[in-house]
């Protein structure tokens, strides 16, 4: 958290002191909105919480001054949460779990959403599946002399360990596919419009511009059908935030989004279009899709957490399997 004018000297003291965690800041909110929170948010679905607490207002019931800044994928924001730019992160779980590996003081207050993924691949895939299960990526590098492409979130992220997640549930090696690292929800789509690879592990719009646009690359299985509360992005909080009373607030503001998400989808829809670039017509249906599952709880996700870090240290992105309770302070949320 940071003052305008003390950020500097604040910092430097703690750092130097040692107790970023312990010192908290009960005793320096409510300066008349001097007090500034840095939150990092992405343009993606499973950030839609942000938007509308941003659109609709409610980030003005916080008592502090919330500076928002956008990040085009996970690896980013870990990158500026251990340069100290961050006070809140609204990203992926996996990420969130390096931040917490590192030993930065930070845990997870709140999901965003469960469930938002889908594995897309292309409609001839699907048929050779339906023929060969999970040697149809063989017999795809036979037929057309090039392995099968998903294209995804850098390493690491939520939609690239969903992926290797599954792959490795149905039996196939990794090396006989390709995947291909792409930043941002709007580039997957890109490149899967433009027929440069044949299939992804994305949440929406993708899912549902596929379905409703000229392409071959459909929805295969939903993040339900591979990992029942599958978790995605979260909101992860400094241990200085969560010391103060602005974690309630923010979580209350939070809660309010997911609430009018439920319950306002066209409005919704027009606030996705404004602030992720969707159309309108297009989220709505998004919106009433089987991936929209946005909630605030963070026990909505605890099963599917759990994969995700023993998978996440197999795999060398984390040094530890983290246990939920390094992983999560329910406290924010169970105190509202």
């Amino acid at each position: 958290m940071k003052n305008t004018s003390t950020t500097l000297s604040r910092r430097q003291y703690l750092a130097g002191a040692g107790t970023v965690a312990t010192l908290g800041l009960g005793g320096c909110l409510g300066l008349g909105g001097s007090d500034e929170i840095t939150v990092a948010y992405m343009p993606i679905f499973p950030d839609l919480q942000w938007f509308v607490m941003e659109e609709q207002g409610y980030l003005d019931e916080i008592d502090a001054t919330i500076d928002g800044r956008e990040f085009t994928d996970g690896p980013a924001i870990v990158q500026a949460y251990g340069s100290g730019e961050l006070d809140v992160a609204m990203f992926g779980i996996v990420p969130s779990m390096i931040v917490i590996d590192r030993g930065l003081p930070a845990k997870v207050t709140a999901a965003n959403i469960k469930e938002p993924m889908a594995i897309m691949v292309h409609d001839d895939l699907q048929s050779l599946w339906d023929e060969h299960g999970s040697d149809a990526f063989a017999v795809w590098e036979e037929e057309r002399g090039q392995k099968f492409r998903f294209g995804t979130f850098p390493q690491g992220s939520v939609p690239d360990v969903l992926l290797r997640y599954w792959l490795q549930q149905e039996g196939v090696d990794e090396s006989t596919v390709e995947i291909i690292e792409i930043s941002g929800a709007n580039a997957v789509w890109q490149a899967i419009a433009n027929g440069e690879v044949d299939g992804s592990s994305i949440m929406e719009p993708v899912p549902t511009r596929a379905a409703q646009e000229d392409v071959p690359v459909r929805t295969f299985r939903t993040a339900a059908e591979v990992m029942p509360g599958q978790p995605a992005a979260v909101t992860l909080m400094s241990d200085e935030v969560r010391d103060s009373d602005v974690s309630s607030q923010f979580l209350e503001q939070h809660v309010r989004a997911t609430e009018f998400i439920r319950n306002n989808t066209e409005a919704t829809a027009d606030i996705v279009e404004s602030g992720i670039g969707m159309a309108a017509d297009q989220a709505q249906s998004a919106l009433e899709g089987p991936l929209s599952n946005f909630v605030t709880d963070p026990r909505e996700i605890e099963n599917g957490t759990e994969v995700f870090s023993e998978f996440a240290n197999e795999n060398g992105q984390i040094d530890e399997r983290l246990s939920l309770d390094q992983i999560f302070d329910y406290s924010v949320y169970d105190n509202l």
